[in-house]
């Protein structure tokens, strides 16, 4: 299904990247708002964001003020002239942020997820004319994302767009959620045509990422970033590790390196042909190691031995994994990718022993 999209024409926001929607995590208060809101508008922030529901991941938190905060958000536009943005998860919602003027709805990772609360909310929205953004499910899982675009779509929301908040994972890392930046680079290169906005608060999940992921956005041509920002972050209702202070956003975003999408690439072309040689012998390189992989196999089969050598896996992953540093890469991206290769070169042995 191909998308029919029209740009998300926000009045008073300029089109230049990064297109910005600032503010709190969560409503907390309507001091707490217009506080915040009054600080970002100062900055030149048009777009300002805060959660009205908040889903959790365990009960017992903070879930949002609810349909109450709504009239914060309209005395933000009223006053200060921004527009102002929450996420919804269920049509009723869609129903209360319509009602209450709510300029651009998101929908959130934990909704994006679930098929069933797609097509209810795309429901809710048929005959709606609002800007709508789908963040990424919390797998990793591009089919997922694109299908709830296109049942968002489906209903008639034309003015869609994206938010990459990076994939939940089990793992302790650096991130809160790993950005996989691949998959949205994926999802541009399928609908080329549809904004996507970075969320470096939820990527980074403390604030001393916020600065660096929003970098590694605009590196990437994001259209945009979506950062939580709270007058007095350290004392916020809930992620209070991944909100900035509007100083220091402003501070971030004045620092920012916006790189040029337009400009022709013809010069890189020589460079372009040369990856492409080197991609076709790194292609001929493994054929020929997937050759030896099967001749390993038939040795294997001929003295009942078992696939998998453990000891020699391990090997194999930690000499390599010095290797790549030494010669400028991550160990994490060599383990990766010889990880990847010895999952091939098992399943070519397992073929030559079940012949």
């Amino acid at each position: 299904m191909e998308l029919e999209l029209e740009p998300l024409r926000l009045p008073g926001v300029e089109a230049k990247r990064p297109i910005v929607i600032a503010g709190p995590c969560s409503a907390e208060t309507e001091e707490q708002v217009m506080d915040t809101a009054t600080q970002l508008a100062a900055k030149g922030i048009r777009i300002f964001r805060a959660g009205i529901w908040k889903p959790r991941t365990k009960p017992g938190g903070f879930e949002g003020v609810g349909a109450v905060g709504l009239p914060w958000l309209q005395r933000v536009q009223k006053e200060l002239g921004m527009l102002v943005s929450t996420e919804v998860a269920t049509p009723r919602h869609v129903e209360a942020a319509l009602e209450a003027g709510v300029d651009i709805l998101w929908i959130g990772a934990r909704t994006v997820a679930n098929p069933f609360a797609m097509q209810e909310l795309a429901d809710s929205l048929r005959g709606a004319d609002v800007p709508v953004l789908v963040k990424n499910p919390v797998n990793p899982d591009l089919e997922l994302w694109i299908g709830g675009l296109e049942r968002i779509n489906g209903a008639g929301i034309k003015r869609l767009g994206v938010i990459h908040r990076g994939f939940s994972s089990y793992d302790k890392r650096i991130y809160r959620n790993l950005p996989m930046w691949h998959i949205p680079i994926e999802l541009r290169r399928r609908i080329p045509h549809l904004p996507i906005f970075g969320d470096p608060s939820h990527i980074g999940g403390v604030r001393e990422l916020v600065a660096p992921l929003s970098q590694q956005a605009m590196d990437l041509g994001f259209a945009g970033l979506i950062v939580e920002s709270h007058c007095t972050p350290d004392s916020a209702w809930s992620d209070a590790k991944q909100q900035v202070t509007p100083d220091v956003l402003d501070f971030i975003l004045d620092k920012l390196i916006i790189r040029d999408i337009k400009q022709t690439t013809e010069s890189l072309e020589t460079l372009r042909r040369q990856i492409d040689e080197i991609d076709n012998s790194v292609i001929e390189l493994l054929a020929k190691r997937m050759r030896i992989s099967r001749e390993i196999g038939q040795y294997k089969r001929e003295h009942n031995m078992t696939v998998v050598q453990t000891g020699r896996y391990t090997e194999i992953l930690d000499k390599r994994g010095v290797q790549g540093v030494l010669c400028g890469m991550s160990g994490d991206f060599m383990k990766t990718i010889f990880e990847a290769i010895h999952e091939e070169s098992v399943r070519q042995q397992i073929d030559v022993m079940n012949k």
